[in-house]
């Protein structure tokens, strides 16, 4: 299916102008629907780390950085709204209830010297919501940075042909919209075919669903 510029351009239009006023800041979800997948087959599902180009609209992300003492100081710095050193991982992971409640709004990343221990001290919490930490590799301030705009796209549950991803704000303009749209597209294209998609819509939160193909 050919998924154009224009037409995400205009979904989008579409569904802004129902967006009313409400107390509370709606989010933009984009639907997927395939054909000719199973995703019962591990090695088709979807498991994709999406950064959004013009970011989230005031829904960023918090950052979670596990590493050496130097690393988790330095992160501090620039702005990281939770570090956690290695030797902290054990209590880190105990507390289960507050894991639980930082694992809802941010992202975690972790050195690679600290990934083994990071995982067998979260795993059992992140892990069913697909907050196992990435890498920290590269700039540390640009990982934290590229962190914050940082969606998961993911096939889970009964691995229906369908997923949704959230891909910005109400508060955000349709160019920047589209721009993080297309950009979902893209990196879903490096895993499933084009003509795999049967359908995709964008909605607001309370909104109904606006067709932008299929």
């Amino acid at each position: 299916m050919e998924i154009t510029e224009k037409k995400i351009k205009h979904a989008v239009e579409e569904m802004l102008k129902e967006k009313g006023k409400r107390k509370f800041r709606q989010s933009v979800e984009l639907i997927i629907n395939f054909k000719g997948v199973d995703f019962t087959k591990a090695e088709n599902r979807l498991n994709l780390d999406i950064t959004m180009p013009k970011g989230m609209g005031g829904k960023e992300n918090k950052v979670v950085v596990i590493g050496e003492e130097t690393t988790t100081h330095n992160a501090k710095k620039l702005g990281a709204d939770i570090t956690v050193t290695i030797n902290e991982l054990d209590g880190f992971g105990k507390d289960v209830k507050t894991l639980k409640k930082i694992a809802k709004n941010h992202v975690f990343l972790a050195e690679p010297k600290a990934m083994g221990v990071a995982a067998k001290n979260l795993a059992k919490v992140l892990g069913p919501r697909g907050k196992i930490p990435s890498p920290l590799v590269g700039d540390l301030k640009q990982a934290i940075e590229r962190a914050r705009k940082t969606v998961k796209l993911q096939t889970k549950g009964k691995y229906l042909p369908t997923v949704q991803c959230f891909v910005g704000t109400e508060e955000m303009g349709a160019d920047e919209l589209k721009d993080n749209i297309e950009e979902v597209f893209e990196r879903i294209k490096t895993k499933v075919s084009a003509g795999n998609i049967k359908s995709a819509f964008v909605k607001l939160t309370m909104g109904k669903p606006v067709k932008i193909a299929g």
